[in-house]
C-alpha cells in the first residue's frame, strides 16, 4: 500500500495555475480504501448504500458561437465506487471548462459524467442547470430534533467514539427519530482546512443518549478526514454502539471554492429528504 500522503492529491499545498482549457487529467481519485481500512472496512462488502451528491456553483463554458455559458451542476458519485475525488481537483476541472467550447448543457453533461466515472471508477450522475433554472434549490428547513442546545461543558475536543459506550440501552425505549446537529466541524485531511457541516441521523431503536451523541459529534472539532469519510465512520460507530435497526447518516456540508460535499450513507433509505440548508 502506498503512503497515504503521497497519493492523496498532487495538487495540494503548491500555487495552482489554472487552466482554462478542458483539461479531464486534472481529476484527483483518492482510493475510497485508504479510509475505510482505518475503519474495519476491508472488503466490497459495504453495510450501508448512499452517495456523495455534490454541488458545483461555479460552472461555466463557452457555446459554439463563444459566446460564455454559466450554470450551476449536482454529481451523484455513488458509495460503491473505487475513488472519491478530491475537491480541490475538481474545481481545477471545472475551471478548465472556462473557455472550452460546448455544442449544448446537454452536451457538457455528458463530458461531465464520462469523466467523472472514469475518476471514481463508478457510475457518475450528473445534472446541468443551465442559467438560473435550478429553481428547486431553495433553502430547506429540516424536521428533527435538533441538540445543539444540549447545556454541556467541553474540554477535550480529540476524537473520541468512547462517547458512544453505552449511548443506549436495552431497557431504553424503541424510537423512530432523526437527531440533528450544526456542530459537525472537521479538518481536510490534506489541506488542515476546516470542514463545516450538518449532520442528520435518522435511526430506528433503542433511543440514544443526545447527550452522548452531541459529544461524539463534538470530538470531530480537531479531526483530519475527508467529508466521504467522517460519515462513514460516524454510521459504523453509531452501528457498532448503539446497534439500530436502520440507520442512515447524511451530512450537508457547506461549500468550498464553490462547491459543497454531501454524503449520505443509508441501510434502508435510497435517497435523503433533506435538501439545501441556509448555510449552503
Amino acid at each position: 500500500m502506498q503512503d497515504n500522503d503521497g497519493i492523496y492529491a498532487k495538487h495540494l499545498g503548491e500555487k495552482s495555475d489554472y487552466i482554462e482549457t478542458y483539461t479531464p487529467s486534472l481529476l484527483e481519485p483518492v482510493p475510497r480504501a485508504f479510509g475505510r481500512e482505518k475503519i474495519g472496512l476491508i472488503d466490497d462488502t459495504l453495510p450501508f448504500d448512499g452517495f456523495d451528491l455534490w454541488t458545483a456553483f461555479e460552472l461555466s463554458w463557452l457555446n459554439q458561437k463563444g459566446k460564455p455559458m454559466v450554470g450551476m451542476a449536482e454529481f451523484k458519485v455513488p458509495a460503491q465506487s473505487k475513488n472519491l475525488i478530491e475537491s480541490k481537483s475538481l474545481k481545477l476541472y471545472l475551471n478548465s471548462l472556462n473557455q472550452s467550447h460546448f455544442d449544448s448543457s446537454e452536451a457538457l453533461q455528458s463530458v461531465l459524467s464520462k469523466d467523472l466515472s472514469n475518476a471514481a471508477m463508478g457510475a457518475v450522475s450528473v445534472t446541468v442547470f443551465e442559467g438560473m433554472k435550478n429553481d428547486d434549490l431553495h433553502i430547506h428547513h429540516p424536521e428533527g430534533v435538533n441538540i445543539d442546545d444540549i447545556d454541556i461543558q467541553v474540554d477535550d475536543y480529540r476524537f473520541n467514539e468512547g462517547y458512544l459506550k453505552d449511548a443506549t440501552q436495552e431497557t431504553a425505549p424503541f424510537v423512530s427519530e432523526t437527531l440533528m446537529s450544526h456542530l459537525l466541524k472537521s479538518n481536510c485531511l490534506v489541506t488542515h482546512q476546516p470542514d463545516w457541516g450538518s449532520v442528520f441521523i435518522k435511526y430506528e431503536g433503542n433511543k440514544i443518549d443526545r447527550e452522548k451523541l452531541l459529544r461524539y459529534i463534538i470530538s470531530f472539532r480537531q479531526h483530519h478526514e475527508f467529508h466521504e469519510q467522517c460519515v462513514e465512520r460516524i454510521f459504523l460507530d453509531i452501528k457498532k454502539y448503539c446497534r439500530p435497526e436502520k440507520l442512515t447518516v447524511f451530512a450537508r456540508y457547506t461549500r468550498r471554492g464553490g462547491l459543497d460535499i454531501n454524503p449520505f450513507r443509508s441501510n434502508y433509505e435510497s435517497i435523503p429528504n433533506i435538501k439545501r440548508l441556509i448555510r449552503q
